[in-house]
């Protein structure tokens, strides 16, 4: 099980961590942009070395294929005989996405155009791995339908299975610093939105002062849901984990500061899903020193994909 650095003595050191001074050097993407069926897109982001097996990385919240925990993951497969395509949510590039819709913890349509323009391209084996909301994401993904049969496994990692206790948990007053970070985020991104779109209300975007509230006025009705509670209900993946049919991992660390208790069940009724709780980690941390920059997640990531090939 992972442990970590001296220097990272609490759960807040080993979240921000590598968040801030982690720098991972890959070799250079080839971007290929993709149009969805309402007229939108989405950009992916390839490591290409001309093989048969393909590893897919979903981000998290706020995030894209260029941060470094997923060019960290990217790396390691690549230089261990994988492809690699990463992608970035509608929104979450440089460029704003064309519908008044962006992306959420459940969008499972899009992962699944992602996922088939990538068997089109002549994979024989494809795996999937997600960070937090990406995580949530892709165990949605393969619990709500029958997927392809040349996905072959899953890792998730720090994911809040339980979307609505998380909101709560993240919306906590020792997590304020991540919470306003990503408020102000989505708030900018919401605001720049509605300047191109007219249609997008924000009256009531400087009063939201939780994760919550904003997907209440925003997440949830922008994509099909009553408010938070209804969107919270229906995508968090907590709910699927009994239907997934192919070999899953997710590791979420006991001292996340962005979990609820309610996402680390006790017992998993599911052959294939395999809960991992490590008592370090933090959110997306797991630095490891001295192995060449290879951290505790991509190591523990990669040694349970190979093992599906034996």
């Amino acid at each position: 099980m992972y442990s970590p650095p001296w220097f990272l003595f609490n759960e807040h050191l080993e979240t921000i961590y590598p968040s801030l001074f982690r720098k991972v050097r890959i070799y250079p993407y080839e971007h290929e942009r993709i149009s969805t069926q309402d007229d939108d897109f989405l950009d992916l982001f390839w490591l290409k070395q001309k093989l048969k097996r393909l590893v897919i990385i979903s981000h998290g919240l706020e995030g894209n294929a260029h941060r470094a925990y997923v060019k960290g993951m990217a790396r390691t497969f690549y230089e261990n005989e994988f492809d690699v395509l990463a992608w970035n949510y509608r929104g979450c590039g440089e460029e704003m996405n064309r519908t008044l819709r962006f992306y959420h913890s459940g969008a499972t349509e899009d992962l699944n155009q992602v996922v088939n323009h990538a068997i089109a391209q002549g994979y024989d084996e494809l795996f999937l791995i997600g960070f937090s909301l990406g995580g949530n994401l892709t165990l949605k993904y393969v619990g709500e339908r029958g997927v392809d049969s040349k996905i072959k496994g899953v890792v998730a990692l720090s994911v809040p299975m339980d979307l609505y206790t998380s909101s709560l948990q993240i919306s906590r007053p020792s997590n304020w610093v991540y919470s306003r970070r990503f408020l102000k985020s989505l708030k900018k991104k919401i605001s720049a939105k509605a300047r191109v779109m007219p249609a997008l209300n924000i009256a009531m975007l400087e009063k939201i002062t939780t994760l919550e509230q904003f997907d209440d006025y925003y997440t949830g009705p922008l994509h099909g849901y009553i408010n938070a509670k209804d969107y919270y209900q229906r995508c968090s993946a907590i709910g699927f984990l009994n239907s997934i049919s192919v070999p899953t991992l997710i590791i979420n660390a006991k001292n996340d500061p962005f979990l609820s208790k309610e996402c680390f069940p006790a017992k998993i009724e599911n052959k294939y899903v395999k809960l991992e709780t490590p008592s370090h980690g933090g959110h997306v941390g797991f630095t490891q020193l001295n192995k060449n920059g290879l951290y505790w997640s991509e190591e523990r990531s990669l040694d349970f994909i190979r093992a599906l090939n034996k």
